[in-house]
């Protein structure tokens, strides 16, 4: 369970702080429902860029922002369907976005599920202590953005071979960046550095993607509710809906698949990594390209017994088709291959997770043979707003993109997708996979066995019980703001 035991001393001061630097927070009904944002926030919204440093900017954290850069409001959820042409397969692959959110990518919701439970309770004190964002990239931004909007240090922990993007960024928006060796897959040298800064700095508070609750809580109520609003949106009497293919990473996006099978208990939910860092299927370590899903070890928040399905995706064509999408010479071969010119300018928001988000979706659906009638869901987390140094690095070690890359990229990497390195998960399997929680959490970093244990021999009242938080959160998120007095 989250703990939301109230410190009614520190409550005080935080609820002051927030007065003082005219803080509102938003609900997580609203964050899913922003028709429920009050008329004076939306006021204040038609003047303020998307990513401004500007509190009232925590309204804009929903799937449902307007898909423009200033001033936009709220109108339903962003999301992006790929047709056959570009697929190879008959389903419909249809792609939550997540460009429009502030910062660029969804992980800002992320951070601000794991910090208010800790704000709105005062279990964290933003006037002394730093917010410590440890991530493989995009949660770190999250979290050094919250702060800033909420009016507290923070501290970003990322591998050091992450996009320049991302340091560029966070040399203004962070209060301090601590790069930590390695790419993707290096987890544990993030968590390495987290202990080091629990013994020796003071005031500091770690909200650490990979254990939080509230990044799992926050997924399954906000992002969750954005697909279902999809399925009712896109779906036809005679269609169904088959299941949601992401990457870990955290294992905090996964959550909204717990969500989506309360509503469709015959849907898959699917594990998606890095073929050259297969956790998953083959307890393996690897390095890989695919920035922004962590490795090496199964997230403290998976709940893996809601998994049915890992697969791995080779990152090499997630890097090959960056270049598709977003290079001239693949998007002109992408027209003659009959993929309209609407989509192509569309292509650029997945990034290179967002990438592989797509393959396993498309292998998925190969792999079920689903048909028109069958609806597949996943997420673009980034655009390619963050990596275009990625697309400089490729042609300055491949050279120029030509038309005849573009067709190797095209037939190779998108039509002729296999089912290859996928499994099916049986009871034993899905054991499998959440014992190797044991090695990371319970022998490294300092976990209950009982907790663990709880997660699988009890996991309808464990994860059930996390589901039900949400309401008591919003509750305590109402009563903070109505102390501040500042939506009256």
């Amino acid at each position: 369970m989250i703990d939301l035991t109230v410190d009614e001393k520190q409550l005080k001061k935080t609820v002051e702080r927030a007065k003082e630097k005219n803080i509102m927070l938003p609900t997580l009904e609203q964050q899913k429902n922003p028709e429920l944002i009050p008329d004076k926030i939306k006021e204040k919204l038609k003047d303020i860029d998307l990513w401004e440093i500007d509190s009232h900017n925590l309204f804009r954290i929903t799937w449902q922002n307007e898909a423009q850069k200033s001033g936009g409001l709220h109108d339903g959820v962003n999301f992006v369907e790929l047709p056959s042409e570009l697929t190879g397969v008959d389903a419909r692959i249809i792609g939550l976005v997540g460009k429009w959110f502030p910062t660029g990518a969804h992980k800002v919701g992320a951070t601000y599920g794991c910090l208010i439970p800790q704000l709105v309770t005062g279990q964290f004190d933003p006037t002394s202590e730093k917010a410590v964002w440890p991530s493989t990239g995009n949660y770190c931004r999250g979290g050094a953005y919250n702060s800033q909007l909420l009016a507290c240090e923070s501290i970003a922990i990322l591998p050091e071979g992450m996009s320049q993007e991302r340091f560029d960024w966070l040399s203004e928006v962070a209060s301090e960046t601590i790069p930590t060796p390695g790419t993707e897959s290096n987890v544990k040298e993030i968590f390495d550095k987290c202990w080091e800064l629990r013994e020796t700095r003071d005031n500091i508070n770690i909200f650490n993607q990979f254990e939080e609750l509230g990044n799992h809580l926050w997924h399954y109520e906000v992002t969750g509710h954005a697909m279902e609003d999809v399925l009712k949106e896109v779906m036809g009497p005679e269609d169904n809906y088959a299941g949601v293919t992401l990457t870990t990473g955290s294992a905090g996006t996964i959550g909204c698949g717990d969500y989506l099978k309360k509503i469709y208990p015959n849907s898959k939910v699917v594990a998606a990594e890095a073929l050259q860092c297969p956790t998953l299927l083959n307890n393996g370590f690897g390095a890989h390209r695919i920035e922004g899903i962590g490795d090496k070890h199964v997230p403290w928040i998976h709940n893996v017994k809601n998994t049915d399905m890992v697969l791995g995706v080779d990152d090499n064509k997630s890097m090959g088709l960056i270049r598709l999408f977003n290079e001239p010479a693949g998007q002109e071969y992408l027209k003659e291959q009959g993929v309209s010119e609407e989509l192509i300018e569309k292509l650029s928001v997945m990034g290179i997770s967002g990438v592989s988000n797509m393959l396993s979706a498309i292998k998925f659906a190969k792999y079920y043979e689903l048909t028109e009638d069958d609806v597949v869901l996943t997420v673009f987390t980034d655009s390619m707003e963050l990596y275009g140094s990625r697309l400089e690095e490729l042609e300055e070690k491949f050279g120029s993109y030509e038309k005849m890359d573009a067709a190797i990229d095209y037939h190779k990497n998108l039509m002729a997708v296999t089912t290859d390195h996928m499994q099916e998960l049986n009871y034993y399997d899905k054991k499998r996979v959440h014992n190797l929680k044991y090695f990371t959490w319970i022998e490294q970093q300092g976990k209950e066995l009982d907790e663990l244990n709880a997660q699988w021999y009890d996991a309808d009242e464990y994860w059930g019980g996390v589901h039900k938080q949400a309401d008591k959160i919003d509750e305590l998120i109402k009563e903070f703001n109505e102390r501040t007095g500042l939506l009256e």
